[in-house]
């Protein structure tokens, strides 16, 4: 899910926020997550040249918000095809949702044990696949 604008939004992300600032200069409400989301949840922010970074992760126990953003790569972290917007993109690619976290992960060594909580769910409910 799009959550704004990096360099405008990233310094005050909590695990309670649910608005962002626009460029407007206005406060944005967070979309709701579809009903038909039940496992991993990736928020993101924009940076300046269309990059666009994973900034929070959450499932139904735990939410992070990492202290390292990591760079999302198409193809890679949410499968070819899929495009990010400003409202919330489902990705059924089990693959590249695991690289993603994995690649979190990684990024985020601090937040390491709160983070593999929420992998070992993930593995779990994909049938212990990855």
């Amino acid at each position: 899910m799009y959550v704004g604008g990096f360099e405008r939004n990233f310094r005050n992300l909590t695990t309670s926020s649910t608005s962002f600032e626009g460029t407007d200069g206005q406060a944005h409400p967070y979309p709701e997550w579809p009903s038909s989301v039940d496992g991993l949840r990736i928020s993101y922010m924009e940076k300046h040249g269309k990059k666009f970074c994973a900034v929070r992760v959450a499932d139904g126990k735990n939410d992070v918000v990492l202290k390292n953003e990591m760079v999302m790569v198409p193809g890679e972290h949410f499968g070819f095809g899929t495009h990010l917007s400003g409202e919330p993109t489902a990705i059924d690619d089990s693959v590249a949702i695991m690289k993603m976290l994995e690649d979190i992960i990684k990024k985020n060594i601090d937040a390491s044990d709160e983070l593999m909580l929420i992998r070992t769910r993930l593995k779990e409910a994909m049938g212990g696949k990855h």
